[in-house]
């Protein structure tokens, strides 16, 4: 872990040193996948079969691929009344927020009567990508399935790795309560494949969205362009800013939550104070000594976390503009006022009493966000990723003749004499 000070002379090249560390991401797996990619695309279920016993070590036939109704019910029947009501909060939270997304169409009139605007169609299917085996995510269930419902996605094919040929009954209960259409114990780039090209069992899709590990981020970019993807996915990443009055117990949990992840996970804190730096510090050592994911929160935390001290709260939110994190959390007095000032970020938890935790089940927005700095430019999962906008316009002869001679002279420049021809017949002859 690195503690850095803004006023030390070589502050810039230590933070240099911060935002480019290598966190561990593959980088020699494409060739793998590929052939993965071209094994499935040449040889369909066989392949998907062969894929996902040896990788996933499982022992599925063809006819175990496929998850039926019954099997949602005996598996999700003793799920407790606590945990569905949880799951069902959790799934009425994040359709309501993202029912508010939903825009409208548009259709106006301009200065010389043209007739412009636009109109929405959501896709018509899309492959959602949960993570499996001995993990349960029906969190990530929700995050993406219930955009696409709400976008109005008329099939939404769900692919969950199985543990010994069974899948996590809470990811099954979350999956029937968001509207998922099919469910496949299948995982990996093997998965992304058939979404992507289809087999004779497994539908193929027109998007494919959802966290996975290297195998599967990989997959989805390689697919991409036959079909759309969400965003290519990296380690998780946290950046805390607080200044003297939060508590360094929380800061220090929160940073822990994302450390816990996986060993190439990020947890930064940024504060205006030296004490609670230290006092951050301190108390991120005691909290990870009893934490059962120990190992790979600590070395998360030395390999790639880091505290900086800086002079003010607007310095803090400089520097967090340049890690464009996935997760910020502003605890600082007036949170809200410094909203404007944040240009990079996935997702921002403003107070005291907003961990990041609580965006990953239950506040609303979808928890699938931009990792790698690419909140600079992309958004994290949303209705939109479901929606396709298409323009229209309409000229009427009057139009044509004010607007088409200009039209033609674009056209005639670029050399593109058959354009040209398309308005200058249609054009009324003096």
């Amino acid at each position: 872990m690195k503690k850095i000070v803004s006023k030390d002379l070589d502050f810039d090249s230590q933070l240099e040193d911060i935002l480019s560390l290598d966190r561990g991401i593959p980088s020699d797996i494409g060739e793998t996948v590929k052939n993965i990619i071209e094994d499935v695309k040449d040889n369909g279920d066989v392949a998907v079969i062969k894929l996902t016993n040896r990788l996933d070590n499982n022992n599925l036939g063809l006819n175990d691929l496929l998850v039926t109704t019954e099997e949602i019910e005996a598996a999700t029947k003793d799920i407790s009344n606590e945990l569905k009501e949880a799951i069902q909060l959790s799934h009425d939270r994040v359709a309501a927020y993202h029912m508010k997304q939903m825009p409208n169409d548009l259709s106006y009139k301009d200065d010389l009567g043209i007739e412009l605007g636009f109109f929405w169609n959501s896709i018509e299917s899309a492959g959602v990508y949960v993570p499996g085996g001995t993990a349960s995510y029906p969190s990530s269930v929700i995050m993406n399935a219930v955009p696409a419902k709400v976008a109005g996605v008329e099939k939404i094919i769900m692919v969950t790795p199985a543990n010994a040929g069974a899948i996590n009954p809470l990811v099954l209960y979350a999956a029937k309560i968001s509207g998922v259409d099919k469910i496949f114990k299948i995982g990996g780039a093997q998965a992304v494949a058939a979404l992507a090209y289809g087999t004779k069992t497994i539908d193929t899709v027109d998007v494919i969205v959802g966290p996975g590990n290297a195998y599967v981020a990989e997959a989805k970019k390689i697919v991409y362009g036959d079909v759309g993807i969400d965003m290519v996915a990296g380690p998780s990443e946290i950046l805390v800013i607080a200044d003297k009055n939060q508590d360094a117990r929380n800061i220090a949990a929160d940073l822990i939550s994302q450390a816990e992840h996986d060993i190439s996970a990020q947890s930064i804190f940024i504060t205006d104070d030296m004490t609670l730096a230290d006092e951050v510090e301190l108390e991120v050592a005691e909290q990870l000594a009893n934490l059962p994911r120990k190992e790979i929160a600590a070395k998360s935390w030395s390999d790639n976390g880091a505290i900086i001290v800086v002079e003010n709260i607007d310095e803090a939110i400089k520097v967090s503009n340049k890690f464009a994190p996935e997760h910020l959390e502003l605890m600082v007095d007036n949170a809200k006022s410094y909203l404007k000032k944040i240009k990079n970020a996935g997702a921002v938890f403003l107070g005291a009493y907003t961990p990041e935790a609580i965006g990953d089940y239950i506040a609303g927005p979808s928890h699938v966000l931009p990792t790698s700095k690419a909140a600079k430019y992309s958004s994290g999962l949303s209705v939109f990723d479901f929606l396709k906008r298409t323009s229209i316009a309409e000229c009427s002869s009057e139009n044509l003749n004010q607007i088409g001679p200009a039209a033609k002279e674009i056209a005639v420049n670029e050399g593109l004499d058959g354009h040209a021809r398309s308005i200058d017949y249609r054009l009324t002859k003096k």
